[in-house]
């Protein structure tokens, strides 16, 4: 009986630190987003997760190991929207309504749940191997769910335009977050998404 308590106990206290741990990583990925990997620091985290900073450690093994899950964080809700936008739509239209999506007025305000890359893209070079691993898989997935959607998927021909719409898409998003012209940021935006949707593409 007192094998089980303590299993119980013992299965109960690694059930509340998996928690407490997936509560900083989720902290910490809308964090890098606000404020870039740079304006992120360890003490701000453990404060707004509501934990002294002094727990940091036994969860992680540096500020670059949290960095990098906070970044595969990000970067996995980030895919898991664009490929759930894809999901809902029928074959053919799939591409339209991704771009309508990203290249949107309200993912252009929504910098701590969106677009990593267009977030911390600048940064990325700078960080830890491990966080540029990290980005590097995130373009390649993005990469790949956008030649998905072209008819001649498998070709380089896709490929190809995949990395030039991708490039386009954070770039714009980018852009458009950086400017302080409510006009020109609406014009960034709809330009890439009329060029990204004209028929050539």
């Amino acid at each position: 009986m007192m094998i089980i308590m303590r299993k119980s106990t013992m299965n109960a206290r690694a059930a509340a630190k998996d928690a407490t741990h997936e509560r900083i990583v989720s902290v910490a990925a809308r964090a890098i987003r606000r404020s870039g990997y740079d304006g992120t620091g360890v003490a701000d985290i453990m404060k707004e997760a509501g934990l002294t900073h002094g727990a940091f450690y036994s969860h992680f093994a540096s500020r670059e190991a949290m960095l990098a899950e906070a970044a595969t964080k990000a970067c996995a809700e980030s895919a898991a929207a664009a490929a759930d936008v894809v999901a809902k739509q029928p074959p053919g239209t799939a591409m339209a309504a991704m771009l309508d999506a990203y290249l949107s007025k309200a993912h252009v305000e929504n910098v701590e749940q969106g677009c990593p890359l267009a977030a911390l893209g600048s940064e990325t070079s700078r960080q830890a191997p491990e966080v540029r691993r990290v980005a590097t898989r995130h373009i390649k997935e993005m990469i790949d769910l956008v030649a998905r959607q072209s008819p001649d998927w498998g070709q380089p021909g896709a490929h190809e335009r995949a990395l030039v719409t991708l490039s386009t898409m954070v770039g714009a998003l980018l852009l458009a977050r950086a400017v302080d012209d409510p006009g020109l940021s609406d014009g960034l935006r709809e330009a890439a998404l009329r060029h990204l949707l004209a028929p050539t593409h």
